[in-house]
């Protein structure tokens, strides 16, 4: 499939600024989904594409780096203040909160409409693909979702009622169920397609899924799935991180520049670098700390420009995009990892091999747990895992967090649109 400009028939689909919203007010502009023909939904699937993309908006993929103290907002003299400035984030009135919650339901809105959409049409091959497709984005901006705010409101189908919260159990069960629609219906994954949902995909999706629920047997036997399928190899950082062919990618977003309204590395570079940015974030002096002189992964992953720390995964700046990686076969390796306990020793040091580190030897699962969690928070840095890996594991106390900021704040303007909604315990 051809990533490109969303076409004219897209132009026009509704972007409503939040659920609430969403809820209450009728599209005058939206594609009536009853006339669309099965040339229409390819167009319509590009469409999907590049909504899910940006409408969360490029903080949306740092978020729990910002949250888990990998950054801290780059004008900042010292790490000294990193507790209240993650506590400024996490405020009901905070517009990181709003821009995510509002663009992962602007995104979930077309969403459901494709799925509406092929749901009535003749029941090819392709059309089961293409919802596939859809269930697999649905799934994971309902994973966004849950893992920033517990229970929310579940919406199968778009409809002009307020509603309440789900539980966090019922979120997370709707996950499992399109998952696995996915894993039966999205296409197969070709050699080198990464940019496009596969049924792979899906699985991958599925074990981190499983992991976040503690269901450790299940994320475990899924991640040895993928890592057994042959279609994926632990590759060169460099080569993930600077748009190069790579066999580790098993989805990402290749966010074009000329379709794209997200800049991470904006984010991080100074606006004195050669790409220029506007600095918002810098990596904590904990973080730059991180890396051995050995690891593959140091140059890649952070850097200092005139004597300021920088994140460097996202090279572009303002010169244009880079792509946004969601899951690759390192997580697998991490995943299965951890979900193993000690048994696992040899999928961490596997990794670790790979990126030029010795192997280690934890002598308890507590010790296991942190060296993968430290592995975790070095691998994945800048795309957005920490904060709910401390979260899942119960360790937010390490970082400072307060009781409360195990959840995200639902946005102020939200709960004033929809009373039916419930804030957050202690917000």
């Amino acid at each position: 499939m051809k990533r490109f400009v969303l076409p004219v028939l897209l132009a026009a689909l509704c972007m409503l600024a939040s659920c609430s919203k969403m809820l209450d007010v009728d599209s005058h502009s939206a594609v009536a989904t009853n006339t669309l023909t099965e040339a229409d939904v390819e167009s319509f699937l590009v469409g999907i594409y590049n909504r899910v993309q940006n409408a969360p908006g490029a903080e949306s993929y740092i978020s729990f780096d910002i949250t888990g103290g990998n950054l801290i907002n780059a004008g900042a003299t010292s790490d000294g203040g990193l507790n209240t400035f993650i506590t400024n984030i996490l405020r009901p009135e905070n517009g990181l909160m709003s821009a995510a919650w509002n663009g992962y339901y602007s995104a979930l809105y077309q969403v459901n409409n494709l799925l509406q959409v092929t749901a009535s049409l003749p029941e090819t091959q392709r059309n089961l693909e293409i919802s596939g497709t859809a269930h697999f984005f649905r799934a994971y901006l309902y994973y966004n979702l849950v893992t920033r705010w517990g229970g929310v409101p579940l919406l199968e189908q778009n409809n002009a009622e307020k509603v309440k919260r789900n539980t966090e159990a019922e979120i997370w069960a709707f996950i499992e169920k399109e998952l696995q629609l996915a894993i039966d219906r999205a296409p197969a994954y070709a050699a080198g397609q990464y940019y496009l949902v596969s049924s792979v995909a899906a699985k991958a999706l599925m074990a981190r899924v499983k992991l976040a629920q503690n269901k450790k047997p299940e994320a475990a036997a899924l991640a040895e799935e993928v890592i057994g399928s042959g279609l994926f190899q632990l590759d060169d950082f460099e080569k993930i991180f600077r748009a190069t062919a790579n066999n580790e990618e098993i989805f990402s977003f290749k966010n074009l520049t000329i379709e794209s309204s997200v800049r991470v590395s904006t984010l991080f570079y100074t606006y004195a670098h050669p790409v220029k940015g506007s600095y918002v974030y810098r990596p904590t002096q904990e973080t730059m700390d991180l890396f051995t002189e050995t690891d593959k992964r140091k140059a890649i992953s952070v850097d200092t420009y005139e004597g300021l720390r920088v994140i460097n995964k996202y090279p572009s700046g303002q010169s244009g995009t880079d792509p946004l990686v969601v899951i690759r076969l390192a997580e697998m390796y991490l995943i299965s990892a951890e979900a193993q306990g000690l048994a696992g020793l040899h999928r961490l040091n596997e990794l670790r091999a790979v990126r030029g580190l010795a192997a280690v030897n934890p002598a308890s699962e507590a010790a296991y747990l942190d060296a993968v969690l430290l592995e975790r928070r070095k691998e994945f840095l800048g795309e957005g895992y920490r904060w709910y890996d401390l979260v899942r594991t119960g360790k937010t106390a390490e970082l400072g967090l307060a009781p409360r900021e195990v959840k995200y704040p639902i946005p102020m303007n939200e709960l004033a649109l929809n009373n039916l909604l419930q804030q957050n315990d202690d917000y």
